[in-house]
């Protein structure tokens, strides 16, 4: 019995486990035909605020614009998928300006 148990609980665990995407697999992860706009937004977002909890106080400045950067392009990506979010998103940026 335990070992069907444990089978089971190792199933479950893959099932579960979720793919780490980061900002080089946009491209790929966009043209999944399975994920809604919603899935792709939230890997989006989640893509987003990794790079920038990936900055510290010890980081360039050079860094810091490139994460800005990136950010802004994946703003750009999530308004091709909802307009109004992403007018949000890259309005609020301008007002940081």
């Amino acid at each position: 019995m335990i070992q069907v148990i444990k089978q089971l609980h190792k199933q479950d665990y893959f099932k579960t486990k979720k793919m780490r995407y980061k900002y080089e697999d946009i491209e790929k992860f966009m043209e999944f035909k399975t994920w809604t706009d919603k899935q792709k937004i939230d890997k989006l977002l989640e893509i987003d605020c990794s790079l920038y909890a990936h900055l510290g106080t010890d980081s360039t400045r050079s860094e810091k614009d490139e994460v800005k950067r990136k950010s802004l392009e994946i703003y750009r990506t999530i308004k091709t998928l909802d307009k109004k979010l992403g007018d949000e998103l890259l309005y609020s940026e301008d007002l940081k300006q």
